[in-house]
């Protein structure tokens, strides 16, 4: 399973986006079922404006299966919230949190993001042990 943050959702559906070949190139290449958050998804629909084309088209995504939504128990939002107090000095915002909280639940390491910077510095937790995010 791959979590997709929020760039390649952005870059995917629009166009005019830098990465938007490579993404659509990497996204074909994958083989794993991918997932994203809720948050991710609020994030995503808000950059790409909700009456476009981009959002029309990330909608349709979404619906006709191209991805899974994953929904945050009370638990992993507390989580999310935790992992944000963890990196104070290096932001992180609750999008990204929730793709970690998310990761940490759903028992995998693998991030597609073009965050390369923020996903390198932050850690899945494993019981007590701490791994690297697998940027896609």
């Amino acid at each position: 399973m791959i979590l997709v943050d929020t760039g390649p959702l952005v870059a995917l559906f629009d166009p005019k986006e830098e990465e938007h070949a490579s993404c659509r190139q990497t996204l074909s290449a994958i083989r794993l079922p991918t997932v994203t958050t809720l948050l991710v998804l609020t994030e995503a629909f808000h950059i790409l404006a909700p009456q476009s084309r981009g959002s029309e088209a990330l909608r349709t995504f979404i619906a006709d299966g191209g991805m899974a939504v994953h929904f945050s128990s009370q638990e992993e939002t507390l989580r999310a919230f935790e992992l944000m107090d963890t990196y104070r000095d290096h932001p992180m915002d609750l999008a990204d949190a929730t793709v970690i909280a998310a990761a940490e639940t759903l028992g995998t390491r693998r991030v597609f993001t073009l965050d390369h910077n923020d996903f390198a510095t932050y850690r899945i937790k494993r019981g007590h042990r701490l791994y690297p995010v697998e940027i896609i």
